[in-house]
């Protein structure tokens, strides 16, 4: 999922022992946690009235490195419904999971680089070029030109130079498609992203990247041995940048070889109808729409991404003065095309029914769920500057309208990120990553990603419970 400028993103807990994992996994059942009983009695607010998913978002990466076979597979075991995971192309038009396509945040590259000359040239060091924003900046407001990694027009290949993603720089890294599958998995391990200062380290860059295919034999492999169906949750990540690529890397043919690439492999799994055990998500509603009119017929989920919170009022904050305006203020393909509306257009019950023609669901920052607010709220600092409040102040939680607005229209509703550590949680909560779950368990949301599914499945047996009563 995408970076937030009041996200400073997660802390760490110890690894678990064997004993804990076993006992989280006996917690959870398959479609949505509990023993059949408890289920049986029990009553939901979802859209199709069954338990909320609990979706390992990463795997498990509050305890392993994020999108390794080891993660995904103590997803599995501690109860998760479904493996989430982030797609690229590698070099050889193979589909492979990572959180984001430049390498050194997320991966072992860097030390690596520093004996292996062959990855250190690979560093890409191209400045981007600025193209102005065709939009109104009058009715839209924000920068008046976005970076682009196109830097010879005339060229389609000249993306292959820099490193710029939906408008973000990182040229003096590594891209994930400058590297073969065999590449990444003799020279490349995942390590973990978020609160990397306090999650545990033991197993970082010891496990390779996983290929779209291996995670979709762990899901089934994990699922016929605990006897319960795990679904998969790929993310069209980057979708213009990924088709740029990959078209200069010569895969494919046409215009979308990314998402023709996904649709091929949900195919050659037998995954392609609206009951298979697999949910296709993007922030890019051209990405969803591209692959529903090539027939690609699972469940789809249109992400929703904001950069802030108004603590005062609760109400999202689209619109900055930086790169952020384009990374997380609108989809990247509304931008291109002129379209300067924000993501927050699509929360309305207009923008809601244009989803729904194409998608099955929607996945909103956890803000655009429940308001999140400071009361009082004051106005000043004791030094006199402005106060703006902080996640830590955050005394108020109160629904939107949106599960709501999103059940009448048909859509469920999958909000992101739930983590344990207390720098991402609301002030109200105490330091308590289980009544995060509870208060939007009890609000009616139909699934939760998480980077700690064993605390999702403890918390929905805790709601199973008390739901029954």
């Amino acid at each position: 999922m995408a970076m937030h400028l009041s996200d400073t993103r997660r802390p760490s807990r110890p690894v678990l022992i064997l004993t804990q994992l076993a006992a989280a996994a006996a917690l959870t059942a398959c479609g949505g946690g509990g023993d059949s009983s408890n289920l049986a009695s029990a009553k939901f607010q979802t859209l199709d009235g069954a338990a909320p998913l609990v979706i390992g978002h990463r795997g498990l990466p509050g305890l392993y490195p994020e999108e390794t076979q080891p993660s995904y597979e103590a997803a599995a075991d501690v109860g998760a419904d479904s493996l989430e995971e982030d797609l690229h192309l590698s070099k050889d038009c193979v589909l492979v999971a990572r959180h984001n396509p430049w390498l050194s945040d997320n991966t072992n590259i860097t030390t690596v680089a520093q004996t292996n000359a062959t990855v250190a040239a690979r560093k890409r060091t191209v400045p981007g070029v600025l193209v102005n924003v065709s939009y109104s900046l009058a009715t839209y407001g924000g920068p008046a030109q976005y970076l682009s990694d196109l830097t010879d027009p005339n060229d389609p290949k000249s993306v292959l130079k820099s490193l710029v993603v939906d408008g973000e720089d990182h040229t003096g890294d590594w891209s994930i498609t400058d590297f073969t599958v065999a590449e990444l998995k003799q020279w490349i391990g995942g390590t973990t992203y978020d609160a990397r200062d306090q999650r545990p380290t033991a197993l970082n860059g010891k496990y390779p990247i996983l290929t779209m295919q291996e995670i979709i034999d762990i899901a089934k492999a994990k699922g016929a041995a605990s006897g319960r169906t795990i679904s998969i949750y790929p993310e069209s990540k980057n979708p213009y940048w990924n088709n740029a690529q990959a078209i200069a890397n010569g895969c494919g043919s046409g215009k979308h070889p990314f998402e023709d690439a996904i649709i091929k492999l949900i195919k050659d799994n037998n995954l392609n109808s609206k009951t298979a055990p697999i949910y296709v998500q993007s922030f890019d509603p051209a990405s969803l729409k591209y692959m529903r009119s090539a027939g690609l017929n699972t469940k789809m989920v249109q992400l929703v991404d904001g950069n802030d919170v108004n603590y005062k009022t609760g109400e999202m904050i689209y619109q900055t003065s930086d790169v952020y305006n384009f990374v997380d203020g609108r989809p990247y393909s509304w931008t291109l095309a002129g379209d300067g509306r924000y993501f927050g257009a699509m929360l309305t019950p207009a923008g809601l029914a244009e989803i729904k023609t194409y998608a099955d669901g929607i996945g909103p920052w956890k803000p655009q769920v429940m308001a999140h607010t400071i009361v009082p709220f004051k106005a000043t600092n004791t030094d006199g500057t402005p106060y703006t409040g902080s996640l830590a102040d955050v005394n108020t939680i109160t629904p939107t309208s949106l599960i709501a607005d999103a059940h009448k229209a048909g859509l469920f509703v999958h909000s992101y990120t739930f983590r344990n550590e207390q720098k991402y949680l609301a002030g109200i909560y105490k330091g308590d990553p289980s009544a995060e779950f509870l208060t939007y368990f009890r609000a009616g949301i139909d699934g939760v990603f998480t980077d700690f599914a064993n605390t999702g499945v403890a918390a929905r047996t805790a709601f199973i419970k008390e739901s029954r009563q």
